[in-house]
């Protein structure tokens, strides 16, 4: 896939999620970075929230691969101004249901990721990733066992 138009920051936050370095991601999330989950209504918070989310997707996600990526500007949820983003496709399977998304990534004017979006289907598929990334954030201490 060609990444010509591709951000310098999508760039390299595709290769360390497909090389697994979480400690490497941390500097290219701002401090108060947001991330919009299709399984919890409202976002995840904040750079240790998002990493310790990012953590727990590593291990949960069975043969995560990109296939694509898309570039151009984007309204944010935060403050609603024009910022310029980066779509990234990808594939991947949870407990063996095939799972079709993309990471939607809008950029600060210093080139970090501020926001973040992840869109799934199919339905089935988003159900199993609900259980399985929630079971995982029990796990790791950073969700309560109830919802």
């Amino acid at each position: 896939m060609a990444q010509a138009d591709t951000h310098p920051t999508a760039a390299r936050f595709r290769a360390l999620v497909e090389q697994g370095d979480l400690d490497a991601l941390e500097e290219l999330f701002t401090p108060e970075v947001r991330l919009y989950s299709p399984v919890k209504f409202t976002p995840f918070e904040g750079r240790p929230m998002v990493l310790g989310l990012f953590g727990v997707l590593l291990r949960t996600f069975d043969d995560f691969r990109y296939v694509g990526a898309y570039a151009g500007e984007a309204q944010t949820s935060v403050d609603g101004t024009e910022a310029e983003s980066n779509v990234l496709l990808f594939r991947t399977s949870v407990n063996g249901k095939e799972i079709h998304g993309i990471d939607l990534l809008h950029f600060d004017e210093d080139g970090r990721i501020k926001e973040f979006t992840v869109m799934v289907r199919p339905q089935s598929a988003v159900l199993a990733l609900g259980q399985a990334v929630h079971e995982g954030l029990v796990e790791a201490g950073l969700a309560p066992a109830s919802l």
